[in-house]
């Protein structure tokens, strides 16, 4: 029983939490290596305009809330997540329009679009904090827990017990659903082939008859969809504060570069690789230990590497070490 329980308890405060997290950066990291691959930029915003189009979502959910609209046990959130898509979609394809798309005609080279960027990033975490403040939003109802510590321990007869919260199991639900259709888009559409070749060879996509404006649009409209879902699970799971998104894009971009940047399947595997490895780096193992170690054993430390306030120290120790031993990532992506 006691390696049940130390799997129990690894579960419970590690492994589930980060495959959730992951779920999480997944989404946003494939919206980063998709303007990447299309727009051929770092979108430095990126963290700002997921916690924008969040808001949105915010904002329809109260407004639902107080009709009473509800559909316990999931959260309203969801209802409000296709009114928080189309808010960011007509942001993001205004900023294009307004700032980006100037620089695509004069053919500005990447480091000017990064500059810009950084500009939008500001604007956009001004008009976030306008409206939503500095401080923490919580927004989440329905029904908190799938199961409770409780009803595992009373089910399994273990001394350890596993919680599975709503919010956890939405976000890997969702982003799994998001994910295969990403792919069958990008495979069987003619859209999505549409944008493949643009990303591949922009100049024999133009010979070919491909409309470039199109495919931004289509790009800019994918990556909306992505941000306010991954925004949204985000929330819903902890906690909506503006400055929360903006360091989340420190570990987007560490996975989309892990993972090799332009490959959409090496965006996923890089974020779940950052999220065990934030998680595991800073997660306390003496609980688990004392469940292995022989008797009279027991560790008598924490047995944490790291601090949990250093997670983003191990963001950034992986995106350095990429960056110096292998800048095409995993799956052999684009240097940045």
């Amino acid at each position: 029983m006691e390696p049940l329980n130390a799997l129990v308890s690894v579960s419970n405060f590690m492994l589930v939490p980060a495959l959730a997290y992951g779920s999480q950066l997944a989404l946003g990291a494939l919206g980063i290596t998709l303007i990447f691959s299309i727009l051929r930029f770092a979108h430095f915003a990126h963290g700002d305009t997921m916690a924008i189009g969040t808001a949105a979502v915010i904002g329809g959910t109260v407004f639902l809330q107080a009709r009473g609209v509800s559909i316990d046990p999931l959260p309203t959130a969801l209802l409000a997540v296709p009114f928080g898509i189309l808010v960011l979609a007509a942001y993001l394809l205004a900023t294009d329009r307004l700032v980006y798309r100037y620089y695509r005609r004069v053919k500005a080279k990447p480091m000017i679009f990064v500059m810009a960027s950084l500009g939008v990033m500001f604007v956009t975490n001004g008009i976030t904090r306008l409206f939503m403040g500095t401080g923490e939003s919580r927004f989440e109802d329905g029904q908190r827990f799938i199961f409770t510590v409780r009803e595992f321990r009373e089910f399994t007869g273990l001394a350890e017990g596993l919680a599975l919260r709503t919010s956890q199991a939405l976000t890997i639900i969702v982003a799994l659903i998001a994910m295969v259709v990403l792919f069958w888009f990008l495979n069987r559409t003619r859209a999505g082939k549409s944008m493949r070749a643009y990303s591949d060879n922009e100049d024999l996509a133009l010979l070919s008859g491909i409309n470039p404006e199109r495919v931004v649009t289509i790009t800019w409209v994918i990556t909306a969809i992505l941000l306010v879902l991954a925004g949204t699970l985000y929330g819903l799971d902890k906690g909506f504060r503006p400055f929360n998104y903006f360091q989340l894009l420190l570990p987007m971009f560490a996975a989309a570069i892990l993972g090799g940047l332009g490959s959409p399947l090496g965006a996923i595997v890089g974020a779940y690789v950052v999220a065990f490895a934030e998680m595991g780096i800073t997660f306390a193992w003496r609980r688990v230990l004392s469940y292995l170690a022989p008797e009279g054993m027991e560790p008598s430390t924490m047995m944490q590497l790291l601090p949990v306030d250093y997670k983003f120290a191990v963001t950034f120790a992986i995106l350095v070490i990429v960056l110096l031993f292998r800048p095409t990532g995993i799956f052999k992506g684009k240097v940045i």
